[in-house]
């Protein structure tokens, strides 16, 4: 198809600590036992997008991923990994690397998705449409376990209300209007309703962080607007706003920035507005006639925002908070356990053929227990993920819970809701409920948390 594919991987987010740290950079943090990058490679690679540039924050994190990239997809895809300052932003990561963006569609992916959404339609609805960016929208997720009791601790607590306003044309193919992270109500101007005559508005939308994007367009704006950060903040509501904008947008790339407060007096103007609300009825607003440079000649609008929206029975997920690193683990052991690449016994998990268990030990259903990891005599796990090479003594009870590789968890032990980060050793008789345990860290015996995260000092 000619695409270019960017994976912004991220580095050491702030939000999941103390899930990442510099041994275990985000992409690296595993999902049903793999790394969560490998869900959109693998996803890529279906669709035979297989020249990628993967984006990481910070060089230590670069090389990490890229060593883990190399091993794992040697002669499947052609991988560049290019490391970027930390805190640059997504529209800054893309900045970095615009010298090595030469085809004439780039399809940019964040290396947080989970989904089972085929990539390639989307580059295609891009082409049918010749947008300048075609965003993916998949319905908003509903977190939290699916059973009584809470979730992951503070994390959930700590979130305000925060939801994403997108406008739709009548036919649901272009996107007019977008706001992002809301708190309180919104006024729409009534310049935008006039442009577009009729919009749907979908608070259920939930922006995938996936855009195909016309190169020359993508350059044009990161290289005039350069304090934008953000592609969802900042880059597509600008696309979106000079859609809609009075000035004529020439070879797809916009001219000039919509000014919402401007009066519309000159008759030209005025022109044009009668032109738009006469045609409001139409299918689709791109229909409509705007003028051309000199003021007189109508010219068809060529600067498109399209979206592709995934259906309802599609798993869309970012991995971009505590909760959803817990959720999305929950749903691919459960209700999405056709994403985890393994096949499911009898009972419903995944139990290693090399992992041990001791005497009335029970692994029940939406389970997983990884390579060569050992259970003492009477432990029950439920609905939970349980790494490689860990050692679990005897009684011991983890419920709703991720414990990551080489994890000591000592005798009597009670896991509930809790993740437990590699290397972490748990002495005898623990109780966690909602914690999060960072790599490498000593609970000692005894010792009783709730609510809290456990990790070391970083040096």
């Amino acid at each position: 198809m000619d695409f270019q594919v960017v994976v912004l991987a991220g580095g050491t987010s702030k939000n999941l600590v103390p899930l990442v740290s510099k041994e275990v950079p985000k992409a690296l943090l595993p999902v049903g036992n793999r790394p969560v990058i490998s869900y959109v490679l693998e996803l890529l690679e279906l669709s035979n997008l297989k020249d990628l540039i993967v984006v990481v924050e910070g060089q230590d994190a670069a090389v990490r991923v890229g060593s883990w990239i190399s091993g794992a997809y040697v002669d499947r895809l052609h991988v560049e990994v290019a490391a970027v300052p930390e805190d640059v932003g997504t529209a800054g990561a893309l900045r970095a690397i615009a010298h090595h963006l030469t085809a004439k569609d780039i399809l940019v992916v964040s290396g947080d998705i989970v989904s089972d959404v085929p990539l390639g339609a989307v580059a295609a609805a891009h082409r049918r449409h010749d947008a300048v960016v075609t965003a993916m929208l998949c319905s908003a997720p509903v977190s939290g376990p699916s059973e009584s009791g809470s979730s992951v601790g503070k994390d959930k607590a700590k979130k305000p209300g925060h939801y994403n306003i997108i406008g739709l044309d009548p036919t649901k193919q272009f996107l007019v209007y977008i706001a992002t992270e809301l708190e309180k109500d919104i006024r729409i101007q009534k310049s935008i309703l006039r442009a577009v005559g009729q919009m749907e508005i979908r608070s259920d939308l939930m922006d995938a962080h996936l855009y195909a994007f016309k190169r020359s367009v993508l350059h044009e704006v990161l290289d005039q607007k350069d304090t934008f950060q953000s592609l969802k903040q900042d880059v597509l509501p600008y696309l979106v706003r000079c859609q809609l904008s009075s000035e004529v947008l020439l070879n797809g790339a916009p001219q000039t920035e919509e000014n919402g407060n401007e009066k519309a007096s000159s008759q030209n103007n005025q022109l044009m507005l009668s032109q738009i609300l006469a045609n409001s009825s139409t299918p689709s607003f791109h229909e409509l006639y705007a003028l051309g440079p000199n003021g007189s000649t109508p010219v068809r609008r060529t600067h498109k925002c399209c979206v592709y929206i995934a259906g309802k029975s599609k798993y869309c997920v970012r991995l971009n908070s505590i909760q959803a690193f817990s959720d999305i683990n929950r749903d691919v052991i459960g209700d999405a356990s056709h994403l985890s690449g393994y096949s499911f016994s009898a009972q419903n998990n995944i139990i290693h053929p090399s992992a041990e268990l001791g005497s009335k030990t029970t692994v029940g259903p939406h389970c997983m227990l990884g390579e060569g990891s050992q259970m003492g005599d009477k432990c029950s796990v439920k609905r939970s993920v349980i790494g490689r090479h860990c050692r679990i003594g005897s009684n011991v009870k983890v419920v709703n819970s991720v414990v990551m590789n080489h994890v000591t968890i000592g005798d009597g032990c009670s896991i509930q809701n809790s993740i437990i980060c590699s290397n972490v050793q748990l002495q005898d008789r623990v109780v966690l409920k909602d914690c999060q345990v960072g790599a490498g860290f000593v609970v000692t015996a005894g010792s009783e948390c709730k609510g809290e995260a456990l990790a070391k000092k970083e040096k």
